[in-house]
């Protein structure tokens, strides 16, 4: 099954995994050569700390992988919404007299402070297809919230 993903979201990850491959990883095996170099492997704590980021370096590079490989990037310009939330789409909010902008997201990419909500959370579900002037209501553990859409923006 592919998961959505922004193409901001993509070209992080692609960033990441560059960073990983061509600084991280090479800087870990010139630290791993270093501490072997030290003699005695058993008690080498620098060794056993370079083999173990070692392994989270290329656990990342494969998970990065799988997720690129599972990707379905989505662009909210070119999605016919007509007006309506869709993945990627960047909505206006109001609630309790306060607004909010939030851009819908996959999983990976939420970050609640920087207004980046996912897809699957309660409020991304609840404002997937609806349009401006709707007024959504999301169970949350603070109660029932009511939520007014503003605007609707594929950027």
């Amino acid at each position: 099954m592919k998961t959505p993903m922004t193409l901001r979201g993509a070209e992080l990850l692609r960033s990441e995994l560059h960073r990983l491959k061509t600084v991280e990883r090479p800087a870990n095996s010139q630290a791993i050569g270093e501490a072997r170099a030290h003699g005695d492997l058993s008690e080498n704590a620098e060794y056993h700390a370079a083999r173990e980021r070692a392994g989270f370096i290329e656990g990342r590079i494969s998970e990065i992988e799988a997720k690129l490989g599972n990707a379905q990037v989505v662009d909210p310009r070119l999605v016919d919404a007509e007006g309506r939330c869709v993945f990627g789409a960047t909505v206006d909010i109001e609630t309790d007299g306060e607004t909010a902008t939030w851009q819908i997201v996959g999983e990976d990419e939420a970050d609640i402070k920087a207004g980046r909500i996912s897809y699957s959370s309660p409020i991304g579900k609840a404002l997937i297809g609806k349009e401006a002037g709707e007024i959504v209501e999301v169970q949350t553990p603070g109660g029932l919230k009511r939520y007014e859409i503003i605007d609707v923006r594929y950027e």
